[in-house]
């Protein structure tokens, strides 16, 4: 039998969830050939699922459907979830109530160590930095997912005109937040606190401007035609010219698609509808200059630089003429990048430096039973789906250190004499764990399901998906209750 293996996780996205789930089925509990093993995963949130919880558009509650497995997960006696957990060399500041964990204290007591951090910081433009008169999309995401860096509220009754830098998914989901009634988002998993927000909305008009054309566009069908449907909005035509592909170019069956799309134009004619949007291709900010005044109805002026697509590289050049575009905020969504202050990042590559799942130190050579998965490795880009891939591939590299194909048995073997598992050095956790867990500063996944019942609860109670509390609510909420601390699940320190 392999030796027992006690796994960390840093990170409680999908995909570091889709890793647990994968390693812990081919190794089941059961099975007498499995060797002793523990999964401990950290998060810096206290509320687990990462991205799905708070990344994923309110208006989306299909593409959460995913956590039903990882509750599944979290069935396993093997496996342990600890919120509200910075693991790292630095404490972190944009969460003050999150307990800090030296990577040392996670070294120390495991075997074997994951790195499924995800990509946290977002990519700014460097014409325009953020001020009062430009944000990076992350904010706003936040604010609406209610996220604990509790981002400030953006000022939209001070709004009428807001410009989004970059054409992907993401700015078409604040583009469609905020020309959707909150009537209609009341239903969803938005937070009373954001609708009352947008309740007070003027933004009228959304401006998404990308670098290149629209067959690069980043955007996909579904999201695209969600804003064509827009009750209560319309969009500005485009310029018939810009849909027409260049000869000899064989298009894609999205990029045939998105075309479509953009010429039917949206369900609502122009000018009809209170609120607009629109798309602008080939053009890229170069300079924003605020208004001359404090006055509310005075809008900042966004400079853009007019470019073509240079089909050898695909990338967007500058023709040298310029337009000016009046705004009242410009958002910025550009993706984004590892937190630099992670363990073994890479400036070059924006993420953690791995191959094939494994974590490659800054000489070239593999650290031995350390792997990154996700974001984290990859950097920001794929789907749900992708990420499930990912991770699948990455349980199977770590299961292949554990069990190596030469130990692989194809016939069933007899069950083993008891041979005196360590079960103490396998459930043992860091004293600042043990410590935490006692005086109510992390959260573990059984009180996460308590709160997740209680946000249901309280929306159903509203009318809707579910009302989220933020961590002084939860963590009240569940200090108000008997807190399930046997011995065995509170875990002793090393």
């Amino acid at each position: 039998m392999p030796p027992p293996v006690k796994l960390a996780i840093i990170g409680g996205g999908p995909s570091a969830f889709y890793v647990a789930s994968r390693l812990l089925s081919l190794l089941p509990l059961k099975d007498p050939m499995s060797p002793p093993l523990r999964v401990h995963m950290y998060d810096r949130l206290w509320a687990p699922h990462g991205l799905v919880r708070y990344g994923v558009a309110p208006d989306h509650p299909e593409v959460k459907n995913c956590t039903h497995k990882f509750d599944a997960t979290a069935t396993d006696p093997r496996f342990r979830f600890f919120g509200n957990v910075n693991v790292g060399s630095t404490p972190l500041h944009s969460i003050p109530h999150v307990l800090h964990l030296p990577l040392t204290s996670i070294v120390d007591d495991y075997t074997h160590l994951l790195f499924a951090t995800g990509c946290t910081v977002p990519t700014l433009h460097p014409a325009i930095p953020p001020s009062d008169y430009c944000i990076p999309a992350l904010s706003l995401v936040h604010w609406y997912t209610q996220h604990p860096s509790q981002p400030p509220p953006p000022a939209l009754d001070k709004i009428s005109h807001l410009t989004l830098i970059g054409q992907g998914n993401v700015s078409l989901d604040i583009a469609r937040i905020l020309l959707t009634s909150p009537s209609v988002l009341r239903q969803y998993d938005v937070p009373e606190r954001v609708l009352k927000v947008l309740s007070r909305s003027t933004v009228k008009h959304v401006s998404i401007v990308g670098r290149r054309g629209p067959l690069e566009a980043a955007f996909t069908t579904k999201e695209l035609r969600e804003m064509i449907n827009l009750p209560e909005a319309s969009m500005i035509p485009i310029d018939p010219a810009l849909l027409t592909p260049p000869s000899g170019v064989t298009l894609t069956r999205q990029q045939r698609r998105t075309l479509e799309l953009l010429q039917k134009g949206s369900k609502n004619l122009p000018g009809s509808t209170p609120k607009s949007w629109s798309l602008h291709f080939y053009r890229s900010p170069v300079n924003l200059t605020p208004p001359s005044s404090a006055s509310a109805s005075e809008m900042a002026n966004l400079t853009l630089a007019h470019t073509r697509l240079d089909f050898a590289t695909s990338r967007a050049v500058p023709t040298g003429e310029t337009s000016t575009l009046p705004t009242s905020l410009v958002v910025t969504s550009l993706g984004f990048q590892a937190d630099p202050e992670t363990t073994l990042f890479d400036p070059a590559l924006r993420h953690l430096r791995s191959f094939a799942g494994r974590i490659i130190s800054s000489e070239g050579s593999t650290l031995q039973n350390i792997y990154a998965s996700g974001w984290a490795a990859n950097g920001a880009k794929g789907v749900l789906a992708s990420t499930m891939i990912d991770a699948y591939a990455v349980a199977s590299t770590i299961l292949s250190d554990i069990v190596p194909p030469s130990e692989v048995l194809t016939v069933t073997a007899p069950p083993l004499p008891e041979i005196g598992i360590p079960t103490d050095y396998l459930d043992a956790l860091p004293s600042e764990i043990v410590q935490g867990i006692k005086d109510g500063m992390v959260f573990q996944y059984d009180d996460w399901k308590v709160i997740d019942a209680e946000e249901i609860r309280r929306g159903e109670a509203l009318g809707k998906e579910r009302e989220r509390m933020g961590w002084d609510e939860a963590s009240t909420f569940i200090a108000s209750r008997t807190r399930p601390r046997s011995d065995n699940r509170v875990g002793s320190a090393r």
